[in-house]
C-alpha cells in the first residue's frame, strides 16, 4: 500500500491537536536524503510507467510562490520515482476560488504564468497536469481561462482550457473565465502505454443519464470517449464539500465510469479558502465503476495509484481510505430530513475545524477570544476551535450579567477546565449600568421630536451582548494574531436572533451553517468521539437553549429561547424542508413534520409558526449579509457567497 505521506510520517512525529485525532502533516521536503533514498526504495519496484500521483494539496488563493514551491516539491518526488504522471487540482497555482482577486490584480496571472514556465523546468518524462489561471488572447470574451498545462521535459507540452463553467452555489466561474472551444483531440495526452483524456471539475458533471436536470447541454465526457475512445480520463478538480456532496459524486463518478466502461481518476483539492472547503478524498474508478483507490479526507497526500491495467499490481498499489463515518452510503438513503444527523457529524467536524486552521493560518492568525455563557453554541465552537488551533490558543471569557444563572457561570467553567483552554471570568454588570445611563439620557432627548417609541424595546436585552462583543473585540486589538469569534448557529440566524455588534460580531463565524438540533447531535459526538471525552458537560445539552438576556414575565426566569422562537426541531424541519425541498407556506402546511409525529400541534400554532418563520427570516437578511465569514457545511447556506435574495424585497412569504 503506497502513501508517501504516511510513510513520511513514520519518520517524523505529528502534533496532536488538543485531544482530537489531528496531526500536522509533514512537509515531505523536511525528509533528509537518506530517508527520502529508503522510501523511494520500497516503492519504486511496485510502479509502472502507466502510475500516476494524484497531488491532493491545499494552495493559497493569490500566494503564487507559496503554491509554486509546493508543487515542485511534489514534482521532484514524482520525478525520483519515475511515476508516469502527477496530477495536481484545478486552478493550483493561482490558488482557487480567485474571486475578484484576478480583476483587481491581473499582475498575479501574469505572475502564475511566470512561475509556471519556472516550473516547467524541473520535469521530466513524467508528465505534470496543474491547474493555472491563463490569459485570454483572443478578441472576444472574458479575461481569463481556467486552463490545466501538461508539462514534461523541461517544457509545457500542450495547454486544456476549461469548457463548462458553474455560476450556481458558491461558484462563479464564468463571472471570470471564458468558456473554451472544445475539441476532444486537445484533451488526450500519453502516460506510458496509456491515453488519457483530460477535463476540468465540471466538465466531469454534465451526464444526461444521470442526472435528472443537466445544467449543460454538451458533456465533454461523452464527447472525448465517442470521439477519441481514451483508456482513462482523467479530472482535476477543486470541488467543495457539502452535506451528502461525497454521496453525489461517488455515485456520479461510479455511474459515468461503469456507463462509458473507461475508468476515471478524480483529483481534488483539501483545504479551505474563506467559507469554502475543500474535502479531497481523490480517487481512482474501474471501467466497471468500482472504487479502486481512495485518498483520506481533509488531509494533504502525494496518493499513488495504478490504472486498471493488467500488468499492474494492484492489491499493492491501491489503497481506499475510508470516508468519514456514514459518507460511504448512498444518495438516496440520505434524502430524509433527520434528527441525529449521523452520517454527517464527522465530516461535520473535519470541514469546520479544516476551516477554521485554515483561515487563521492563511490569515496570519493564530490565536481567537470568544465569549463562553456555559450555552450549546459557544461551547461546541470552543470545542472546534481548540481542537482545531490548539487549547493554549484559545482564550474563552465568561462575561455574565445580572441575569445570567449560577448554572450557566459553572458549566462555562467546567468546559473550559474540561478542554485546557484559558478561562476568566469577567462580569459586565458596570458596562451595562453605564450604558443603560447613558441612553436614558439620550431616549429621552430623542423622544421630544419622535414620540412613537417601542413599548417593548430590546436596547437592555441588546446592552449586554454589545458590551460582551466590546470586551473581545479589545482583547483581539491588545494582543497579536487575536481573532475574536462569532457564535451564533444557524437556526438563530434564520430567526434574526442574534445581535449586530453582539453575539454576530467577531473575525470567523464557526458554526453559521449549523442548525441548532444537528449542533445538540455535533456536541454528542464530540464528547464520544474526541480522544479526551466529555469535554462539554452534561448539562449543557439538557438544559433548554437561551440567550438569557431578558427574564420572562410569565416564568419571572430567563426567557427560553424557544418560548420567544418555536421548538427547535420543527423550526430546523422548516429550514431543510425551504432549502431542500424549496416549500412554500402553503405546502409546508399539507406536510406531516417529524415533530408532529411525536407532539399534538394544532393547526393554528402551526400556522402561527410558519408565519413567524418567514416574517422573521424576511427582517434577517440584513443581519445574513453582513456576518463574518463562516464554513459552508449544509446541503444550502445562507452564506453571503451563496444567498442572494435582495434586502429590499416587497415579497411577503407570511
Amino acid at each position: 500500500m503506497i502513501d508517501i505521506t504516511k510513510l513520511i510520517k513514520q519518520e517524523l512525529s505529528g502534533q496532536e491537536f488538543c485531544g482530537a485525532n489531528f496531526h500536522q502533516n509533514p512537509d515531505i521536503d523536511t525528509i533528509s536524503p537518506e530517508q527520502k533514498k529508503e522510501i523511494i526504495s520500497k516503492i519504486k519496484p511496485l510502479l509502472t510507467p502507466e502510475t500516476i500521483v494524484l497531488a491532493q494539496v491545499d494552495p493559497i488563493v493569490g500566494d503564487i510562490e507559496y503554491n509554486f514551491n509546493k508543487a515542485k516539491k511534489y514534482i521532484e518526488w514524482a520525478n525520483d520515482l519515475k511515476v508516469g504522471a502527477i496530477a495536481f487540482p484545478e486552478l493550483f497555482l493561482f490558488g482557487y476560488p480567485v474571486f475578484d482577486i484576478i480583476d483587481r490584480y491581473p499582475k498575479l496571472v501574469e505572475k502564475n504564468i511566470e512561475y509556471l514556465e519556472k516550473l516547467a523546468k524541473y520535469t521530466g518524462k513524467t508528465k505534470v497536469l496543474i491547474g493555472f489561471c491563463e490569459f485570454n488572447r483572443f478578441y472576444i470574451g472574458k479575461r481569463y481561462f481556467n486552463s490545466v498545462a501538461v508539462l514534461s521535459n523541461k517544457k509545457i507540452e500542450t495547454i486544456i482550457r476549461k469548457t463548462l463553467l458553474p455560476v450556481y452555489s458558491e461558484f462563479s466561474d464564468a463571472r471570470y473565465f471564458q468558456s473554451a472551444e472544445f475539441d476532444s483531440k486537445e484533451r488526450i495526452i500519453e502516460i506510458g502505454k496509456i491515453r488519457a483524456g483530460i477535463v476540468i471539475c465540471e466538465e466531469n458533471w454534465a451526464d444526461k443519464d444521470f442526472f435528472d436536470h443537466p445544467v449543460y447541454s454538451f458533456d465533454p465526457v461523452d464527447k472525448i470517449i465517442e470521439e477519441q475512445k481514451p483508456d482513462i480520463i482523467i479530472n482535476c478538480s477543486s470541488s467543495p464539500t457539502r452535506a451528502k456532496k461525497e454521496q453525489l459524486l461517488h455515485n456520479m463518478l461510479s455511474f459515468v465510469s461503469k456507463k462509458y466502461q473507461t475508468p476515471i481518476c478524480y483529483v481534488n483539492q483539501v483545504g479551505a479558502v474563506d467559507n469554502i472547503t475543500f474535502q479531497g478524498a481523490s480517487r481512482l474508478y474501474s471501467g466497471d465503476g468500482e472504487i479502486l483507490a481512495r485518498a483520506e479526507s481533509f488531509r494533504e497526500q502525494f496518493f499513488i495509484v495504478q490504472p486498471p491495467l493488467k500488468s499492474a499490481k494492484q492489491a499493492d498499489i491501491n489503497r481506499i481510505y475510508p470516508l468519514p463515518c456514514g459518507l460511504e452510503k448512498t444518495l438516496n438513503s440520505q434524502k430524509a430530513f433527520s434528527l441525529d444527523y449521523e452520517p454527517d457529524l464527522e465530516r461535520t467536524y473535519l470541514t469546520v475545524t479544516s476551516s477554521i486552521r485554515d483561515y487563521f493560518h492563511k490569515n496570519g492568525f493564530k490565536r481567537a477570544v470568544l465569549g463562553v455563557s456555559g450555552g450549546l453554541d459557544s461551547s461546541v465552537s470552543c470545542v472546534l476551535l481548540a481542537d482545531a488551533l490548539g487549547c493554549e490558543n484559545i482564550f474563552a471569557i465568561s462575561m455574565p450579567s445580572k441575569i445570567t444563572s449560577d448554572e450557566s457561570k459553572s458549566d462555562a467553567r467546567e468546559l473550559c477546565a474540561n478542554l485546557g483552554v484559558n478561562f476568566t471570568e469577567i462580569p459586565i454588570l458596570d458596562m451595562f449600568k453605564a450604558s443603560e445611563n447613558t441612553f436614558s439620557k439620550v431616549f429621552d432627548v430623542v423622544q421630544t421630536k419622535w414620540q412613537d417609541r417601542f413599548k417593548t424595546p430590546l436596547t437592555n436585552d441588546n446592552i449586554q451582548a454589545r458590551s460582551r462583543a466590546m470586551i473581545l473585540w479589545g482583547i483581539s486589538n491588545e494582543f497579536p494574531s487575536t481573532m475574536p469569534i462569532a457564535t451564533s448557529d444557524k437556526s438563530e440566524l434564520y430567526m434574526g436572533y442574534a445581535t449586530i455588534n453582539g453575539d454576530m460580531s467577531g473575525g470567523f463565524a464557526p458554526i453559521a451553517d449549523i442548525t441548532k438540533t444537528k449542533l445538540f447531535a455535533l456536541a454528542r459526538w464530540l464528547n464520544k468521539n474526541r480522544l479526551k471525552r466529555n469535554a462539554i458537560p452534561t448539562s449543557i445539552l439538557t438544559k433548554p437553549p437561551g440567550a438569557e438576556l431578558a427574564i420572562d414575565p410569565n416564568t419571572g426566569k430567563p426567557l427560553l429561547a424557544e418560548d420567544a422562537l418555536m421548538p427547535y426541531e420543527f423550526l430546523d424541519e422548516v429550514i431543510w424542508r425551504l432549502e431542500n425541498l424549496h416549500q412554500s407556506k402553503d405546502e409546508m402546511l399539507s406536510e406531516t413534520f417529524l415533530y408532529e409525529e411525536k407532539h399534538n400541534v394544532d393547526k393554528n400554532t402551526k400556522i402561527a409558526w410558519l408565519d413567524k418563520f418567514f416574517r422573521r427570516m424576511q427582517t434577517a437578511l440584513f443581519k445574513w449579509s453582513i456576518m463574518p465569514p463562516a464554513p459552508i457545511v449544509d446541503a444550502r447556506s445562507i452564506n453571503k457567497t451563496e444567498y442572494n435574495q435582495p434586502i429590499t424585497s416587497k415579497l411577503k412569504l407570511y
